[in-house]
């Protein structure tokens, strides 16, 4: 709604027809020389963000049937590539040894890391694991993004960490990794939030003595160059 309002403001539209290639050639040119707090211009990410709602828009109205121009005439601006600051291979190897007690807590962060490493499962897929899933057979299906499954596999250093640290559990929760100690009292649902892993992450890295941000995300970056590093088809 703020991306298409500040078009129909610039524009000064009181009807879809009033939307023309030469009305979005200059609107192009005013968002090019915008500025955002900063007083720097606006990224060009950004500039397509406002871009990409005006195509949807004019793609809405065609499929009602309303004269406009064709949303195919709005090209996006080419940004560069995002890096992504990808840890090396003995970092993550620091990384997955710090939960080293043999305490519950310690046990499912071990469990956690080296299943997020193992599979490469996006942070909101290994959240919503069940514990009854049968990690013995080394492979099971998770429901990831656009509703696809797909099969992911587990590593026997990851089957062996779940298994240390199911074995610990007391509790009966049905998530696989549960909030423990003081946080379980204070609420009833103990499934570990996708914040909860950042958080934990952020916190082995930094006992890991690694300067670079290090996410759940860039995990699951390492899995697949470590694939692709061993052979395994893009």
């Amino acid at each position: 709604d703020r991306y298409l309002t500040r078009f129909i403001e610039y524009a000064k539209i009181t009807s879809p027809s009033d939307i023309t290639e030469s009305v979005i050639r200059e609107y192009r040119l005013w968002l090019n020389r915008q500025t955002s707090r900063g007083a720097e211009t606006l990224k060009k990410k950004t500039q397509n963000y406002y871009l990409i709602a005006l195509r949807a828009f004019l793609k809405y109205l065609r499929k009602k049937n309303v004269k406009t121009v064709q949303p195919e005439v709005i090209e996006l601006a080419k940004t560069g590539d995002r890096d992504l600051d990808l840890i090396s291979h003995s970092d993550l190897e620091r990384l997955l040894s710090q939960p080293g007690g043999e305490d519950v807590q310690s046990l499912r962060d071990k469990a956690l890391l080296e299943l997020l490493f193992s599979t490469g499962m996006r942070v909101s897929e290994i959240v919503s694991l069940s514990r009854d899933i049968d990690f013995a057979r080394g492979e099971f299906a998770v429901r990831g993004k656009g509703d696809k499954v797909r099969v992911v596999f587990v590593s026997d250093t990851a089957k062996t960490a779940i298994k240390k640290y199911l074995d610990k559990r007391a509790d009966t929760d049905d998530a696989l990794f549960a909030q423990l100690g003081k946080n379980a009292k204070n609420t009833s649902d103990l499934r570990l939030s996708p914040r909860s892993v950042e958080r934990l992450v952020k916190h082995y890295a930094i006992k890991a003595g690694i300067s670079k941000k290090v996410t759940p995300h860039i995990i699951r970056h390492s899995f697949a160059t470590d694939l692709l590093g061993n052979g395994a088809d893009i």
